[in-house]
């Protein structure tokens, strides 16, 4: 018995006097998006120009249809009294004077007051066709780049796959998993860049649509005030 107790007492001594190892910490691994991005390749240059491009157009057409759409609320009743006052240079005047799409509209059909209905009609609708393009300027080049960029992306990442799974082939050391995953994140890199810019852009464009149809409305809906004014008996 004292042999086996002695043997006890000494296993947990050892014990006792053994250093207790910590577990060790897992660190992880962050990347900068810089680094990210740069890991992507030469795709990643036309996706930035194309980043930089769709804000710049989206921030120029913001302000300009913006601008265009702003409409002081006395501008139609001042053109309705000048035109039943016979005071059509100060209309013409007071057009010039807004600068706005709507007001040169109206403008053309002011000046085409005394001739008949179906041309003041025709040339006011063709100032507003001219007008909306103008608006809309830009718009297709922003549309073209929300379906360009995804689609360049995917381009890249399919060269990317391309190219490290030739590396893995002509290694001569078989599949490395760390070779393999590290060529499949540096690959879908310019995925996440086209994808990204993709959406901004076409985020972009419904909002500068629906900006613009907000404009088209209220210049039709002037076009149609101006000429049920000119259909008022009298006129």
């Amino acid at each position: 018995m004292s042999f086996f107790m002695q043997i006890t007492m000494g296993t947990d001594s050892m014990a006792a006097n053994q250093p207790i190892t910590q577990p060790e910490e897992v660190t992880e691994k962050s990347i900068q998006v810089i680094d990210l991005a740069l890991k992507g390749g030469w795709i990643m240059i036309p996706l930035l120009l194309m980043s930089i491009l769709a804000i710049y157009i989206f921030i120029e057409r913001y302000f300009t249809i913006r601008k265009a759409g702003k409409e002081d609320v006395n501008f139609m009743n001042n053109i309705r009294d000048f035109i039943l006052n016979g005071k059509i240079d100060a209309a013409i005047s007071l057009c010039k004077a807004t600068q706005t799409p709507i007001s040169r509209m109206i403008e053309k059909g002011v000046s085409r007051i005394g001739r008949p209905l179906d041309d003041i009609s025709a040339s006011i609708e063709n100032v507003a066709k001219l007008e909306v393009y103008k608006l809309e300027k830009s718009l297709a080049l922003l549309a073209t780049i929300s379906g360009a960029a995804p689609m360049l992306g995917f381009l890249g990442t399919v060269l990317g796959m391309i190219k490290a799974l030739f590396v893995m082939a002509n290694s001569g050391e078989g599949v490395v998993i760390q070779s393999l995953a590290g060529g499949i994140y540096e690959a879908m890199v310019t995925t996440v860049g086209g994808l990204i810019v993709g959406i901004i852009a076409y985020v972009g464009y419904n909002i500068l649509v629906s900006n613009v149809e907000k404009v088209v409305y209220k210049m039709e809906a002037r076009s149609i005030e101006f000429l049920d004014l000119l259909n008022e008996p009298g006129k």
